[in-house]
């Protein structure tokens, strides 16, 4: 069976195809370009938008803590008592475990002891000092024995007091690095408390690129646990110096983490808003035609599209911002431009607006 044309079938249900002849019955048939140049193409458009629109740039880095402390055991001494666990908040100064600080407390006793007598001594040389019944050498004595109890007292104190391990910042414990009943010496690390209300990452950029940032810009991150979330990050402030083995300039960005939701750790994307255009007019990027070094739309006007050459800006978010050639009473085809040239038909529907500006 001989298949029949389906431009030739439109044409003959639009009743432009076929014109009846002259009292011969005869008809002639327009050709194949003529069908496909009076068949409209359906299309979406749409108007351009006036909106703000920023330059962006894209790096990565692992996220980190900024304030992220060892704790140390001031004194040796056995472990008595563990207070914290790995994952506890705790507040700078809390007591983290204890050592056994018997012989410490003895050693405080026994100054203090020694401070007491010879205080003691110096209260009742004093009145005999004043009526010159003791020597002034011997009163001089007294007073630097006491100054040097007191502060060997004060000493014992201390390192009886260093006998409880503190927290030195306020943080979640993020690791436990002694054992009860462990023997530990001095400076051994015995927690480590991370800060993870304020992360940093630290960002490697091109030098080409070092113009464009300065301290204040604003950023935001994706990681890959939770990719559906954008984080807000602030650049914070910018190495003077480029690094000479690879040519890049450090950004630091300062993430807030009051909820908690980021680690250190983390491999996180930023992006990072450098330049602001406001009042930008804009056009969905699906809408421009690039071709021979060009950048075009299409135009839509009393059902046809004309080509419209463009100057385009800042690109970001699926938008492009249109310097000149376009007006904001125009309007452009967005989904089905690829099948068109200047002049051609259009049947034409309205794209929903939110479904371009974002």
């Amino acid at each position: 069976m001989k298949r029949i044309n389906p431009q030739l079938a439109v044409l003959a249900l639009t009743g432009i195809a076929v014109i009846p002849g002259c009292g011969t019955g005869e008809a002639s048939v327009a050709n194949e370009a003529e069908v496909r140049a009076a068949t409209p193409v359906p299309v979406e458009i749409a108007a351009p938008v006036r909106a703000d629109i920023f330059a962006t740039y894209h790096a990565t880095a692992t996220i980190e803590s900024d304030a992220n402390a060892p704790v140390l055991a001031r004194v040796a001494g056995e472990v008595v008592q563990l207070l914290v666990e790995e994952g506890d908040y705790v507040e700078a100064g809390q007591v983290l475990a204890r050592l056994d600080g018997e012989r410490l407390r003895l050693e405080m006793l026994s100054t203090k002891a020694d401070l007491e007598r010879v205080s003691g001594e110096l209260d009742r040389y004093e009145d005999l000092a004043a009526r010159g019944l003791v020597s002034a050498a011997m009163y001089d004595g007294l007073k630097y024995d006491v100054d040097a109890l007191r502060a060997r007292y004060e000493l014992a104190r201390l390192n009886y007091g260093y006998s409880e391990i503190r927290a030195t910042i306020s943080g979640v414990v993020s690791s436990r690095d002694i054992k009860l009943g462990q023997n530990i010496e001095t400076n051994s690390i015995a927690f480590r408390i991370t800060d993870n209300s304020e992360l940093v990452a630290y960002l490697h950029i091109p030098q080409s690129e070092l113009s464009k940032f300065s301290s204040g810009h604003n950023a935001s991150l994706q990681v890959d646990s939770m990719p559906e979330m954008n984080f807000a990050a602030t650049i914070a402030r910018i190495s003077p110096t480029i690094d000479t083995r690879n040519g890049t300039f450090r950004a630091t960005a300062v993430i807030t983490n009051d909820d908690g939701d980021l680690v250190p750790g983390m491999f996180a994307k930023f992006t990072i808003a450098y330049e602001k255009h406001e009042e930008a007019l804009l056009v969905p990027l699906v809408a421009v035609v690039e071709e021979d070094d060009e950048m075009s739309v299409y135009v839509v006007r009393d059902g046809s599209v004309s080509r419209r050459i463009v100057e385009a800006g800042i690109r970001n978010d699926g938008h492009v911002e249109i310097l000149s050639g376009l007006s904001e009473d125009d309007e452009i085809v967005v989904v089905g431009h690829s099948a068109l040239r200047d002049g051609s038909k259009v049947l034409a529907s309205n794209k929903t607006l939110d479904s371009f500006t974002g």
